[in-house]
């Protein structure tokens, strides 16, 4: 696979250009000034057979040229043309070695920019895909449609034609919670266990009926918190899970009227379904883990537990898949500021952008708990007055206020974030702030690098930072990676 641009060849003095035609057909030539208007052929790109391209060597100046396909003399209409006695031909404009580095071919003509690349592909590939964080083009690189749709495409035939059982561990062990187990005790095993989440079991049904969350605990620790709550802590001794979740769904009609409280069904999978099946549904149901389940029954009763399938065991059969064949996927060479991936910092003046939650030590931690179920994130980054990153709390530090029954006794209002991040098993915690929990990288870290970052065991964000100040500028999740590498 050709890099975008072109190569400048000194001992000859042409430049080598990728001319490529993206709309199909089954047999395409080029022909142009530079060919003699002979008709010079075109190879389908790997993996992409819609998609043509060719090499020519060129020398600096201005050419004219179309394409023919299956017979028929094209022009590509969103590219640079002219009408001529050939009819309408498309035109470029290349310079010599001294503006290579300055001058770029957009799709309205030729024009220079500096800081920029030239590119001599069709529209496909110089319509440009720029990040939503309001930096200007010129300080970009760019990554074409072409070249996306070509990444795209290998990476969804790799994740439909691979299945599930692949994420299988060769030893391990996976949690279930009976339903009638009591709230408390389940809360202890998942601190215990070192886990956010477990499916559960109902034997009355013989079924797996749904998953105990972090998510779960933040809302029984709310309504402990709230006045009126018909939840004491007496309660949570014998109040059984399948007793809260029914308390759950009547919460949730209280909140939003019986016609948009609907009690959910267990998002599951089976070993014989892709990958792709698997990481949509853990991105169309915003859960974190999908139950790989199997059962020999039409029914699916008495089903076995195989699996907890994450978006990040996804990535990481993507990264051992393509590791000695990263080429093939050109959008893996671009920096991340470079694609439209993951929440940043609004730029000042910026309209129209979600803003990036962030929270200090000395809010409270009912602040975080509000903030991490109304803006539907698993984490905020805890900054200090220079918004530079200290710490980030998660979803699943909530599990952690089970130790030693804390939850007993503590005031969501009243404990601030610092205290609660002091409750962590993590041995460093008692003497401060720990950014060693906290994953980072940089804007200018090409994508290939925060895939290898994302795809290991327990890592489901970066925060991107400032080089030296550590000063947040942005935060990747799985989700948003997935998102931008399935097009969704």
């Amino acid at each position: 696979m050709y890099h975008l641009g072109m190569d400048y060849s000194r001992e000859s003095g042409l430049v080598f250009t990728r001319f490529v035609w993206p709309h199909g057909g089954r047999v395409v030539y080029i022909s142009g000034s530079f060919t003699g208007w002979t008709q010079w052929p075109m190879t389908p790109v790997e993996g992409c057979p819609t998609v043509f391209q060719t090499i020519c060597s060129l020398p600096p100046g201005y050419h004219e040229y179309k394409f023919v396909v299956d017979g028929e003399w094209r022009h590509d209409d969103r590219q640079p043309s002219i009408s001529s006695n050939l009819g309408t031909v498309n035109t470029i404009l290349l310079t010599r070695e001294s503006d290579y580095r300055t001058t770029m071919l957009s799709p309205q003509g030729p024009s220079a920019g500096p800081g920029s690349s030239m590119d001599v592909d069709n529209d496909a590939f110089q319509h440009v895909v720029r990040l939503s964080d309001g930096t200007s083009p010129e300080s970009l690189p760019m990554i074409s449609e072409s070249d996306l749709e070509i990444s795209r495409h290998r990476i969804a035939v790799f994740l439909s034609t691979h299945m599930a059982y692949e994420l299988l561990p060769e030893s391990g062990k996976v949690i279930a919670l009976d339903v009638d187990l009591p709230v408390k005790q389940a809360f202890h095993i998942l601190h215990e266990q070192g886990i956010s989440m477990a499916p559960l079991w109902d034997f009355s049904k013989c079924r797996f009926v749904g998953v105990l969350s972090a998510l779960d605990f933040i809302l029984i620790m709310k309504e402990l918190g709230s006045h009126g709550s018909n939840l004491t802590e007496e309660e949570l001794e014998t109040h059984t899970i399948s007793a809260w979740k029914e308390a759950k769904l009547y919460l949730n009609i209280q909140v939003n009227g019986p016609g948009r409280a609907v009690s959910r069904r267990l998002v599951q999978a089976g070993p014989d379904d892709s990958l792709k099946e698997v990481a949509l549904k853990i991105l169309q149901n915003g859960v974190a883990t999908v139950p790989i389940l199997h059962s020999l029954s039409v029914d699916a009763s008495n089903s076995h537990l195989l699996h907890l399938a994450s978006l990040s065991g996804i990535l990481k059969c993507i990264c051992r898949f393509f590791k000695h064949s990263s080429t093939s996927l050109p959008v893996l060479q671009l920096p991340i500021d470079a694609i439209p991936v993951g929440t940043w910092v609004p730029k000042i003046g910026e309209p129209n952008r979600r803003p990036l939650a962030m929270l200090r030590p000395s809010d409270s931690l009912s602040a975080a708990l509000n903030l991490l179920i109304q803006a539907q994130v698993s984490s905020i980054p805890i900054v200090d007055d220079n918004d530079s990153l200290l710490d980030i709390y998660s979803r699943s530090e909530i599990t952690s206020l089970a130790k030693d029954k804390i939850y007993t006794h503590i005031n969501l209002e009243e404990t601030t974030i610092h205290q609660a991040l002091q409750y962590r098993d993590d041995p460093f915690s008692a003497f401060g702030y720990n950014t060693q929990r906290c994953h980072m990288c940089l804007r200018s870290d090409p994508l290939y690098k925060v895939l290898e970052k994302l795809s290991q065991p327990g890592v489901r964000r970066l925060v991107v930072v400032e080089a030296g100040s550590k000063r947040v500028e942005g935060i990747i999740s799985l989700s948003d990676v997935f998102r931008f590498l399935l097009g969704i």
